[in-house]
């Protein structure tokens, strides 16, 4: 039944109509729904759309999500990818269907998205005390016996504001957590000690809304990560989950959840989760990756684990951003139509890959070419000497951090490598 209604929220999306919401689309496509522009399979380049237009390589897309797929099965993980990166319930479908778990949010506003296209596995990578937000999980869970939730508790006092707002609710069913440890000091959120830990799940234990399941983190916010320190700080999270284990406070549960894992470190989650000793309950080990499906030009490209681990797979970066040549007011420079407002820019500045000429539509490398800024709709473009560039020539820029360039487009087009577009990605930021 679950599966069916996720099926019917994603198969509504290709029934939205296309208009002026959505940049980068073909004008003369106004009124056509999304399903019936796909159809078409329009060409990126000669199909009408306007630049600056963002695509998803369709060929990159799936082979990630198989290299994801195959890597968790391999060290018996299950994987729960992080759904904040692409906000995208079409992914999110592809995703379970090649095996994940459930779909990991960051904030409630995320949950609710995701309830509402069907997803029946939530783990929320935060802390939640917003009381507004405890009273709709609780009808929620309360609706549907099948929704499974999790979320992240790190204080005795957001226990008591948990506890407080779901008794104020009338919630009928506990709601899930997961003790969070934190990275170290001066990391981010989560418990600073194993004793603060072992009081805050004394807290929980002491309501009758919460239920302990396991514990949890992220050792992306270890102060200056290696693998030596991110391994050290996992097998404190090993350790915490054993040690509460032996005080029982799993003895009631069907498994036990311990989590971790982003982008940069997933090959030692996978190291230390498989030294954890036997528990008294079947272990759950939650991988929670999310920028591996479109991956990036940038900062993932340099931090992804395969770069250690290569003969495990790789990942391939999905994101191209079209712009045009719009000025070229001096030999050194060229101005593209791509901006802040289009391009990922917190990490790093997106990188010229390719050429596309407006005089004979053929493809040539962007050597020569650097972006030194952006201005909210402008691309700073420093031109080497003697590089072959005009006004209304295409260049292809490859972005870095894939959770800041899906947030800037609302439905990206899904193009094969010849530039035939079979699909568009709605995005809910």
């Amino acid at each position: 039944m679950a599966t069916d209604h996720r099926d019917q929220a994603v198969a509504a999306l290709a029934r939205e109509r296309v208009d002026h919401r959505f940049k980068g689309l073909p004008p003369n496509a106004e009124g056509l729904t999304v399903g019936e522009l796909a159809a078409e399979r329009r060409s990126l380049f000669t199909g009408g759309f306007t630049t600056p237009v963002l695509a998803l390589s369709a060929e990159a897309l799936e082979h990630n999500l198989v290299a994801m797929e195959r890597y968790s099965a391999a060290h018996g993980l299950a994987f729960a990818p992080h759904g904040k990166t692409s906000l995208a319930p079409q992914l999110f479908e592809r995703q379970l269907a090649h095996g994940a778990w459930g779909i990991t949010a960051a904030v409630p506003t995320q949950v609710r998205i995701y309830r509402a296209f069907g997803i029946q596995r939530i783990f929320l990578a935060n802390e939640v005390v917003d009381a507004a937000a405890l009273h709709w999980l609780a009808a929620e869970l309360d609706a549907d016996p099948d929704f499974r939730f999790i979320a992240y508790v790190d204080s005795v006092r957001g226990v008591e504001l948990m506890d407080a707002a779901l008794r104020e609710a009338g919630a009928r069913r506990p709601v899930d957590v997961v003790v969070e440890l934190g990275g170290g000091e001066g990391a981010r959120t989560g418990v600073r000690t194993e004793a603060e830990c072992a009081a805050v799940a004394d807290a929980v234990a002491a309501t009758g809304t919460l239920r302990l399941v396991g514990v949890a983190g992220y050792e992306g916010e270890v102060p200056k990560p290696d693998g030596e320190r991110v391994r050290a700080w996992l097998r404190r999270l090993t350790a915490l989950a054993a040690d509460f284990d032996a005080a029982g406070r799993f003895e009631d549960l069907d498994e036990v959840v311990v989590s971790a894992g982003g982008s940069a470190w997933f090959d030692a989650v996978a190291d230390v989760f498989a030294e954890l000793p036997t528990l008294s309950r079947p272990v759950l080990k939650l991988l929670r990756s999310g920028a591996y499906v479109s991956h990036d030009d940038g900062h993932y490209r340099h931090l992804t684990p395969f770069n250690r681990v290569p003969e495990e797979g790789e990942l391939h970066p999905a994101f191209r951003l079209w712009a045009q040549v719009v000025s070229r007011p001096e030999p050194g420079q060229a101005f593209l139509n791509a901006g802040k407002r289009d391009a990922a820019y917190d990490l790093d500045m997106p990188e010229p890959q390719l050429i596309r000429s407006a005089r004979d539509a053929t493809t040539r490398p962007a050597t020569g070419l650097t972006v030194t800024a952006l201005s909210d709709q402008h691309a700073w473009v420093s031109v080497a000497d003697g590089t072959d560039l005009e006004v209304g020539d295409w260049v292809a820029l490859g972005l870095s951090h894939p959770c800041t360039s899906f947030d800037k487009w609302q439905l990206i087009p899904v193009a094969e490598s010849d530039g035939t577009v079979t699909d568009y990605i709605r995005t809910f930021f």
